[in-house]
């Protein structure tokens, strides 16, 4: 854990970067040929950053769109399927999981598969607007101004949980 508190902006960008790396071999060797692998995309580590003690950002890869935490720290126990964490925006269950070489993460799907994006561009800006609307506290004003139905059509909490629903207004 005192390792993961003295990270910074760039060793988080640094294992964001090994991370999508991991999961460009993933796709190369064994995603590419299946029926959910979106050739239009890319793998790309997406808003890094430091978070509590540990690293937060959201990997895009042709089959997923996921927000991904550093678990080494949280998640000692080999055993533990998944964690619940507290982000501004409100807790977040994640299932953990080991990518090698870059060890335990916890992840949570935003998108699977990913037939929804037709570039990398709106995959991109797809992933920083969660990755903003994670980071917003939801008793936030702008929070509650996104949440009016006057001004958004998108539900905050289903699009962090990866489930797109307009609201009727």
């Amino acid at each position: 854990m005192a390792q993961a508190a003295r990270c910074n902006d760039a060793d988080a960008f640094a294992w964001g970067e090994r991370l999508a790396s991991a999961y460009r071999e993933i796709g190369d060797r064994a995603m590419r040929d299946l029926p959910i692998y979106n050739d239009a995309l890319g793998v790309e580590a997406v808003g890094f950053r430091p978070y509590n003690g540990t690293i937060v950002g959201i990997v895009v890869t042709p089959w997923f769109m996921n927000v991904v935490i550093q678990a080494g720290a949280i998640a000692q126990e080999a055993s533990v399927p998944g964690l619940r964490v507290r982000f501004p925006a409100g807790d977040i269950d994640f299932a953990v999981s080991e990518v090698i070489p870059v060890g335990r993460i916890a992840s949570c799907s935003l998108f699977s598969p990913m037939f929804g994006f037709a570039d990398m561009a709106s995959a991109r800006a797809t992933a920083e607007a969660a990755l903003t609307e994670l980071m917003l506290p939801a008793d936030s004003e702008e929070a509650v101004r996104r949440r009016s139905p006057a001004t958004s059509t998108i539900d905050r909490r289903n699009f962090l949980r990866g489930v797109l629903t307009e609201r009727s207004g």
